[in-house]
């Protein structure tokens, strides 16, 4: 009776692990940063290429609301942490998207595209970025150390586009039937 009951308790501890287990893994999967319709749009995406797309597609909508805010007279409140949450969000944006390029790298899938976009968009952001910390705002203070890791991870990012850039096989060339 005693081994009856042990072996229902440990079937039924089993199957509630199991049951709740996909619900917990799909709420640990989405980030924090996206909204619900992005984090859709980054699990909908095939590849890694259209995720490298994506991400940097959200990290240069984070980049405008930042320079939105920035920019906005707005009353205290939470301004500080929003000003701060939106460049962890763009400079998240940017590890995903290099993130998607070493998984990329390694299942050997082209990137040659979003590579590009990567690169010109990125070089762009770090303008922006650099040129807000070289003439910093009344506010700087309050977002300085956020935007410095901006910089540094848009670097990373950059980096790393360059490195797989160099590291991508040129397309295969088709010749003519003789």
């Amino acid at each position: 009776m005693r081994l009856q009951i042990l072996f229902l308790s440990l079937l039924a501890i089993f199957i509630g692990a199991t049951a709740f287990a996909p619900a917990t893994h799909a709420q640990n999967e989405k980030k924090d940063y996206l909204s619900e319709g992005e984090a859709d749009k980054i699990r909908d995406a095939p590849l890694p290429p259209d995720r490298i797309r994506l991400f940097v597609l959200f990290a240069d909508d984070r980049l405008k609301k930042f320079q939105y805010e920035l920019n906005r007279t707005a009353p205290e409140g939470r301004r500080t942490e929003i000003l701060n949450s939106l460049l962890n969000a763009y400079a998240g944006c940017m590890d995903d998207a290099a993130d998607q390029i070493a998984l990329a790298q390694e299942k050997q899938i082209d990137i040659r595209v979003p590579l590009k976009l990567m690169q010109t968009k990125g070089k762009e952001f770090l303008e922006i970025l650099q040129k807000m910390d070289s003439s910093p705002g009344p506010e700087y203070d309050t977002y300085k150390e956020t935007l410095q890791d901006a910089i540094e991870g848009t670097k990373d990012a950059l980096a790393d586009a360059d490195k797989a850039a160099k590291d991508v096989t040129p397309a295969p060339v088709r010749r003519k039937p003789s």
